[in-house]
């Protein structure tokens, strides 16, 4: 069984960065998918970004392209999402979410979320 683990959120102000971390474990995870969602208050969740993790090639929200940076350590199976110029409107719960069918359109692993809040 998968579990995976999120960290790393906290309150930080408009134009701050914050680093979410995820560490994965029970499985071996070269053919995995992994990436990370939010859900802010009132609203449906969102993809962020992924990570395949064989190649290391990554996707991105428009939303967040260019801010937001996804990556990989294969020694720790984590992966981590660097979040630089945050705006008030990436307050939310951030999701970890991995899947080994190659696609995050329906996740089977989710992680328990952790909060960010970006103030103004």
């Amino acid at each position: 069984q998968v579990q995976l683990v999120e960290s790393g959120g906290g309150l930080v102000q408009a134009g701050g960065s914050l680093r979410l971390s995820c560490a994965a474990s029970g499985r071996a995870f070269n053919r995995y998918i992994m990436g990370w969602f939010r859900q802010a208050p009132g609203k449906e969740r969102e993809f962020v970004g992924a990570i395949r993790w064989s190649s290391g090639s990554t996707l991105y929200a428009d939303s967040v392209k260019g801010r937001f940076t996804i990556s990989r350590d294969n020694a720790k199976t984590t992966v981590y999402l660097q979040m630089n110029s945050l705006k008030p409107e990436d307050t939310a719960v951030y999701y970890c979410a991995a899947d080994y069918s190659g696609s995050l359109s329906k996740p089977t692993y989710w992680g328990q979320g952790t909060q960010v809040t970006v103030s103004s």
